[in-house]
């Protein structure tokens, strides 16, 4: 009688305790609603999108325009975020500067994408010595720091525009073929494989019908978060001499340009493109990071729009 109270008593306070740790770890825990990501990522990205594309045109001043009489003119009226040595407007270079830099991180994370997802669905499809030796190499691409290596790649074939691009694309393929091949190796263990083997259809139709349409969103996700990183990889070469040429208005050779200015007082030189790579990315990022919980099939499920 005793032992059955007993054990009544622990259900109950069991069956009474598990409803208050799940609602308080829903309260205390992470938000449900990606909206607080997503709604400011988008407006921000869209903002900035928008003047990308008509100001310049709309505007129609020329970015190179020098006027040596408005020199180091701190942010005002006329200039909202000042001029810089030669008496250019720093906000239309900040635009002009932000076009150029999402165009190369756009095309290197394209090119990169593209690099990693052939390596990974070639590991992950055909498996053997052939994935062994394709993980060796990117464990061995992986030990060298990127920026080392994306430095060594520019010197090798001089800075430019082409040069940056490659740069950020040998040193950046690594994520995506991971993803891929691990995807791949997932995706060759289902039913409809084995269906589609037991049917005949060769190697190469499985992995263009059936593999990669299916790693296709965690490609494009992979695409998505791989663009701050070739915005940033991109900034640090400009800013170190080794990224674009002098006369392209990106963001990196715009902060390269202003730290000669600190020393007289210009911080606005600086501030302002550290400021718009700084939110620039980070909207990128959380547009990315709202894609990624929504392919989480935990994360998915837990989420409420």
């Amino acid at each position: 009688m005793a032992e059955s109270s007993v054990t009544s008593a622990l259900r109950a306070a069991g069956a009474g305790w598990r409803p208050v740790a799940r609602s308080r770890v829903s309260a205390a825990g992470a938000p449900r609603s990606p909206r607080w990501r997503l709604i400011p990522s988008a407006a921000i990205l869209g903002v900035l999108v928008v003047a990308v594309l008509v100001v310049p045109p709309v505007v129609g001043l020329n970015q190179q325009l020098v006027d040596l009489g408005a020199a180091y003119r701190p942010p005002g009226l006329a200039h909202p975020f000042g001029t810089d040595e030669l008496g250019r407007d720093v906000l239309l270079r900040c635009v002009y500067g932000l076009r150029v830099s999402l165009a190369v991180g756009l095309v290197a994370a394209l090119v990169s994408t593209v690099l990693g997802t052939a390596i990974g669905a070639l590991a992950g499809a055909v498996g053997g010595w052939t994935d062994r030796l394709l993980m060796r190499l990117v464990d061995v691409v992986s030990s060298v720091p990127h920026l080392l290596l994306g430095i060594v790649i520019v010197a090798v074939l001089r800075p430019s525009l082409t040069a940056v691009v490659i740069s950020i694309a040998l040193t950046h393929w690594l994520s995506s073929a991971r993803i891929v091949r691990s995807e791949i190796l997932s995706l060759r263990t289902r039913p409809f494989i084995d269906a589609a083997i037991s049917g005949g259809s060769s190697r190469l139709r499985i992995m263009a019908r059936h593999l990669l349409p299916n790693v296709a969103p965690q490609v494009l996700l992979a695409t998505t978060l791989m663009v701050p990183h070739a915005v940033w990889h991109e900034t640090a070469l400009s800013f170190l001499g080794l990224g674009l040429p002098p006369h392209l208005a990106s963001i990196g050779n715009m902060i390269n340009d202003a730290q000669r200015s600190l020393l007289i007082g210009g911080w606005w030189m600086s501030l302002t493109p550290g400021l718009v790579l700084l939110i620039t990315t980070l909207a990128v990022a959380g547009l990315g990071g709202v894609w990624r919980d929504r392919l989480n099939p935990r994360r998915r499920s837990e989420l409420s729009w």
